[in-house]
């Protein structure tokens, strides 16, 4: 009341001094004032409103699919990503009624392209739940990249100005990174690879590029045993005696006949030793790798196992000018249900190929070129038809023969010891079969398209795969789901390095 009062007092100053003009404007002003505030108070409102998310996406919904069908795809593509943080909005503002409507209402449009991520985010009950969820937490902390041509880009920003819609337009400055290309729209076919979501910032990727990154041996690894200083104990007994040419005599006396071969055999030994040390001073030159802790827990492995493997690689040949190395080559011939992949166990005693009408096949190099029975392992419980129609054609092969997978096999791999395979196909699956048994072992389930390569760790137990789907997953013999699943590829992941 008190503004009022001193309004009238100023007026009726300004009529009594006849300073009608000023009395004029400043009644206009007054009114410019009062007006500007009411429309501020109806905006409050209006953003406080949550039918503002609905019709805003219900327009920009309609306009995308009333589009000429050249641009149609690909302003589409702006939806997905409008609807999920129309919905997250809701839920942010506390509207939960309201953000389950929208998203049952519109949920049937992305469907097809991203039923997971959907899947996910209907768990969001409350606004607690944007925070624990590391997918909703993802998309609301980075933005999403689409590609869009030059001509798409000019319609969308031509529509947000024309319909002022500015719930739409703040979203979709705040959440989506725009790649704008010259010429012709992309093609439908590529909608999977031209969305992606990308950081804000590229502060996790400089967090990741910082981590150092080691090369080396693994300590207290089987490699790194073997150059330790051999003691006198391991030492081979032709190595710790050195022979006296005054035992040789009374040796010769005591022996007799066995002289010669045993004389012979010491001059053999000494010509191989002398030979191996003029390769080990010709190779000591290259420097001794580092070492490195491993971050991951090795397998435990059993005492017989790690001797043989320390003495078969003492016996291992260190090849220089004067070693070359001896090769031997294998050729698959009549390959006619087409071989997509093989894979040579590491002491070479065993070859797998992978073929197309989903079979895996391990020879014996040991066996071949020699008539063997052949057993038939069957990843799933096969009729004894089938069992008595292989057992005719048994004595005919010369490998083992391993079933289970439903499409083409693309890749396999051997497990360091040679007793296990993995494999992977077109079925999306990924199956580990034992060499000693013959027989399918586990099913391992998880990408969601085929399955291009698949490798054991060189220490074994952990192996990796990567696929259609494109990502990467790391695995263990003992669970049946993965470890580690890494995405963020915007095409197929086509190989694994073991």
């Amino acid at each position: 009341m008190e503004e009022e009062e001193l309004q009238k007092a100023v007026y009726a100053y300004l009529r009594k001094k006849g300073f009608r003009q000023t009395e004029l404007v400043l009644q206009e002003e007054q009114n410019r004032l009062s007006s500007s505030a009411q429309s501020d108070l109806a905006v409050s409102r209006l953003d406080n409103d949550p039918a503002r998310y609905h019709d805003g996406y219900s327009k920009l919904r309609s306009w995308a699919y009333s589009s000429l069908d050249l641009y149609k795809h690909e302003l589409l593509r702006v939806l997905y990503p409008v609807f999920i943080h129309c919905f997250m909005d809701l839920v942010a503002e506390e509207h939960m009624q309201e953000a389950r409507t929208f998203f049952h209402t519109f949920r049937e449009d992305h469907e097809l392209m991203h039923l997971r991520d959907l899947q996910k985010l209907e768990g969001i009950l409350s606004p607690s739940h944007l925070e624990e969820m590391e997918l909703a937490r993802s998309l609301r902390q980075n933005k999403v990249k689409i590609k869009l041509c030059e001509y798409s880009y000019d319609l969308l920003l031509q529509y947000l100005q024309k319909t002022q819609s500015v719930t739409m337009l703040g979203i979709i400055n705040e959440h989506i990174n725009f790649e704008v290309s010259a010429g012709q729209p992309s093609s439908i076919s590529d909608d999977v690879d031209v969305v992606a979501l990308v950081g804000s910032s590229q502060d996790i990727a400089k967090q990741i590029n910082q981590k150092e990154v080691r090369w080396g041996l693994l300590e207290d690894s089987v490699e790194e045993r073997l150059e330790r200083p051999v003691s006198d104990s391991e030492k081979p007994e032709g190595e710790n005696k050195e022979v006296d040419p005054e035992d040789s005599k009374q040796k010769r006396s005591v022996e007799g006949g066995k002289q010669g071969v045993s004389v012979k055999k010491l001059k053999k030994d000494k010509l191989v030793g002398a030979t191996g040390k003029n390769i080990r001073s010709e190779t000591s030159t290259v420097s001794i790798a580092p070492r490195v802790k491993p971050e991951l827990t090795l397998p435990v492995m059993t005492t017989e196992v790690e001797q043989s493997i320390l003495e078969d690689l003492r016996n291992r040949v260190q090849l220089s000018s004067l070693a070359l190395p001896s090769i031997s080559f294998y050729t698959f011939i009549n390959a006619h249900n087409s071989l997509n992949c093989s894979s040579i166990s590491h002491d070479g005693s065993l070859v797998a190929g992978g073929f197309s009408d989903s079979s895996l096949k391990v020879w014996d190099m040991s066996k071949i070129g020699r008539p063997t029975k052949t057993s038939n392992s069957q990843g799933e419980n096969e009729s004894v038809e089938s069992e008595h129609l292989l057992g005719l054609e048994e004595g005919k092969r010369s490998y083992t023969l391993f079933q289970g997978h439903a499409g083409p096999v693309y890749s396999a791999t051997f497990s360091p010891f040679g007793d296990f395979l993995l494999s992977s196909s077109s079925d999306s699956t990924i199956r580990l079969w034992s060499t000693k048994l013959n027989s399918n072992l586990v099913c391992y389930k998880g990408h969601n398209y085929p399955v291009w390569d698949v490798q054991f760790s060189p220490v074994g137990h952990y192996f990796a795969s990567c696929s259609h789907d494109r990502t990467a997953r790391i695995w263990s013999m003992e669970r049946i789901q993965p470890l580690r699943i890494m995405a963020g590829h915007l095409s197929d992941v086509d190989v694994i390095f073991g």
